[in-house]
């Protein structure tokens, strides 16, 4: 019988993630405390700009996008939020999305796979993803209860499950 196995992959869809800048540009767009103060939201190349007249409503439009993310089930840990930098008379915050697993953090996932998980698994690195292979199919299945139960500084989806 040949090896099950499954990917881990950290991959964000990005239509999720136009539909949340849409959804947080209507709705600063339309709320009161927003009003005059240049609040806005919008792709600057690959990453978010958000941008408002103070560091507080900069930081509340940040907060906007986040919840929309949550929303539209996109991890927060995909995106990466910088401070809010004055730039003229206006804040502005630069965000960007992360995907895919850097070898450092494959390489910690795979430890942590031989280490805690059942025996017999086996856990390699494809690019920026991870393969991990076992004859038993309830083996992989607590691996993925084992990764689910980590709280990783990144996000993880499991595809390819054969």
């Amino acid at each position: 019988m040949a090896d099950s196995s499954f990917d881990i992959v950290s991959k964000v869809e990005r239509v999720e993630v136009d539909n949340a800048l849409t959804q947080t540009a209507k709705e600063i767009s339309q709320r009161y405390d927003f009003k005059g103060v240049g609040a806005s939201i919008e792709w600057s190349g690959e990453k978010i700009e958000m941008r408002a007249d103070s560091e507080g409503r900069a930081a509340a439009v940040l907060d906007i996008f986040q919840t929309k993310l949550v929303k539209r089930g996109v991890s927060l840990k995909a995106l990466d939020a910088g401070e809010p930098q004055l730039s003229g008379k206006m804040y502005k915050i630069f965000a960007s999305i992360q995907e895919g697993i850097s070898q450092e953090n494959a390489k910690k996932v795979a430890k942590m796979i031989r280490d805690e998980g059942p025996k017999g698994v086996k856990a390699q690195v494809q690019g920026d993803e991870l393969r991990v292979s076992s004859k038993s199919r309830d083996d992989l299945q607590a691996v993925q209860q084992l990764l689910k139960g980590k709280d990783l500084d990144f996000a993880i989806q499991f595809v390819n499950y054969r």
